[in-house]
């Protein structure tokens, strides 16, 4: 479908500078293993102390990538599959405001200004910029998600008795599960952290921070998550050769997160002492539920995929796996994607340890965090993204993908090295391995207070994983910059790969509109997280003074 010329543009830019920044977090992201391992002598990259690095590898890789790309994705499908072009004022606002915000946050960072990691928590401080940057990139993305309203309710006044698009159903969830969730974390910045970083006030509830950002932390996992969904339902059973076995258990699971993945915060608070034990048991089960949607969509794909295969020619009981279109170079996108699915099984696996109390208490603060966490970011949201973005570059500046041998091995190069990263970092911090530390020098040297001779062998599995995410993302960008280097061979498109349905499932009422999700949603909300938020104005002890993670901390000897 062609479309406006600015909104092509806008679009392609969009999509291309956060991959150019992209490259700065690899980078950084390489140099922490490196120091953990003791190889690297410094923690000083690039003159970046070792904590401004891990605050800009987190902030690129998780804030700015994602919110771009996602935004980007979301313009695209509403173009394409409810055919109306978008205001072209708003995608460029939306555009430019997130930007902005990307280049005050990021010079807070480079600065020395801004060194308070991916989770921001008070006391760590960070210069008002970083805090103005990071509202200017989440307003950006709300002006995105007004922009495909009008278009939407037109399409529906159209359209009255057709299905809501299923990727249209999945996008709009993703908003609504991020426009929800970053409410609170905008009341903390705007009324929290920003006052106390001008002056105006001496000090924060700690706990309530902590608490307002969980409430915006945990669901933002899942407006990474959601757009790797849309492709699991609406491309991957078309790429894999077949149908897609239910469109509405796709209905059903995007609704599920709109209602689901919010009121489950808390379980990163276990061990905060000023939250009850049954407000932490009520985060636990509804933290298990969010889990369903999941299920569902493991079944769904399994299905997809083998009726694929069939059509393929397979006809034995396991044989369907083997005709899928694993190394097809037309059909990269399909090794993004099950790539992706393959490390999410292992994502959610251990996802369900944090979420049980008693667990989580061996593992919290542990090694085992980053390395559930890459496994879920790093590999079903991070693949759809890396796959998204070259296809759209593709489409969008109207150039063949080159080096097509090299693009197909990417996801499975990074998923080799995912997997061996994650399970260093897994299996040290079941060995108490500490998560973020600038001591990671100090494992691997006999003489220091903090060595551990059984971390040495996970920490060098975790870096030799790291090194090879690192060839896989050299490949990549290899890729995605001798396409934009590529001579324009076709006029500039948005396109995309559409799964029919298996089964012919007429219209539901109930699975073709948005309200009662969104108010079962926030009358659940509202019961988790009313008694959490009284809980921490009741049992907050006095605020904390500032710090910087870059102090010196005294080491005792048999510490």
């Amino acid at each position: 479908m062609q479309i406006n010329r600015l909104t092509q543009r806008v679009l392609f830019w969009q999509i291309t500078i956060p991959i150019l920044m992209l490259t700065l977090g690899i980078y950084h992201g390489l140099m922490q293993v490196l120091y953990r391992a003791g190889i690297v002598q410094s923690a000083s990259f690039l003159g970046l102390e070792y904590y401004q690095g891990l605050t800009l590898h987190g902030v690129i890789n998780a804030i700015v990538v994602t919110t771009f790309f996602i935004t980007a994705f979301g313009h695209t499908l509403i173009i394409y599959y409810l055919k109306k072009e978008l205001h072209p004022g708003l995608v460029l606002s939306s555009f430019l405001t997130m930007l902005i915000g990307t280049v005050a946050a990021a010079w807070a960072i480079l600065a020395g200004k801004a060194t308070v990691l991916y989770t921001f928590y008070p006391p760590l401080m960070a210069h008002p910029a970083f805090y103005i940057g990071a509202v200017l990139i989440v307003v950006g993305s709300w002006i995105g998600l007004y922009s495909w309203i009008k278009p939407y309710l037109q399409w529906r006044k159209e359209n009255p008795d057709t299905k809501i698009p299923l990727a249209v159903v999945g996008i709009f969830s993703t908003f609504i599960v991020w426009f929800i969730a970053t409410l609170p974390v905008a009341y903390e910045i705007l009324f929290m952290l920003l006052p106390w970083s001008l002056g105006w006030i001496d000090e924060v509830n700690v706990m309530l921070a902590r608490t307002l950002f969980w409430f915006f932390g945990h669901p933002l996992v899942y407006f990474w998550l959601l757009p790797a969904y849309i492709m699991y339902y609406v491309m991957l059973p078309k790429l894999a050769g077949g149908k897609l076995f239910s469109d509405r258990a796709g209905r059903i699971v995007f609704y599920l997160f709109i209602v689901l993945s919010i009121p489950v915060g808390v379980h990163h608070q276990f061990a905060d002492p000023a939250i009850t034990q049954g407000l932490k048991m009520m985060h636990t089960v509804l933290t298990f539920g969010v889990a369903v949607p999941s299920i569902i969509t493991a079944f769904t794909m399994a299905a997809s995929l083998e009726y694929a295969g069939r059509q393929r020619g397979a006809t034995g009981l396991l044989n369907w796996m083997g005709k899928l279109p694993f190394f097809d170079r037309e059909r990269y996108l399909f090794a993004y994607l099950i790539s992706g699915l393959i490390i999410f099984i292992f994502g959610g696996l251990t996802g369900l340890v944090n979420a049980s109390y008693s667990m989580n208490m061996v593992i919290h603060n542990t090694a085992w965090l980053p390395g559930h966490f890459h496994l879920t970011v790093a590999g079903p949201a991070f693949l759809a993204i890396l796959g998204g973005s070259i296809h759209l570059v593709s489409k969008l500046s109207g150039k063949e993908i080159k080096l097509k041998s090299w693009n197909v091995l990417v996801p499975y190069v990074w998923l080799l090295g995912l997997m061996l990263f994650s399970s260093g970092l897994m299996l040290g911090g079941l060995e108490g391995e500490p998560r973020r530390t600038n001591l990671g020098l100090t494992y691997t040297n006999p003489d220091s207070p903090l060595f551990r001779a059984d971390w040495i062998t996970y920490v060098h599995v975790t870096m030799v994983g790291g090194i090879i995410m690192t060839i896989s993302a050299l490949m990549y960008f290899s890729v995605f910059f001798t396409t934009l280097l590529g001579k324009k061979s076709f006029e500039p498109t948005v396109e995309f790969a559409s799964s029919e349905s298996y089964h012919d499932e007429p219209r539901v009422g109930w699975l073709d509109t948005f309200t009662p999700w969104i108010i079962l949603a926030v009358i659940i909300i509202l019961i988790a997280y009313i008694p959490a938020i009284m809980d921490v104005l009741e049992n907050t002890g006095p605020g904390s003074p500032t710090f910087s993670p870059n102090s010196p901390i005294p080491i005792k000897p048999g510490y």
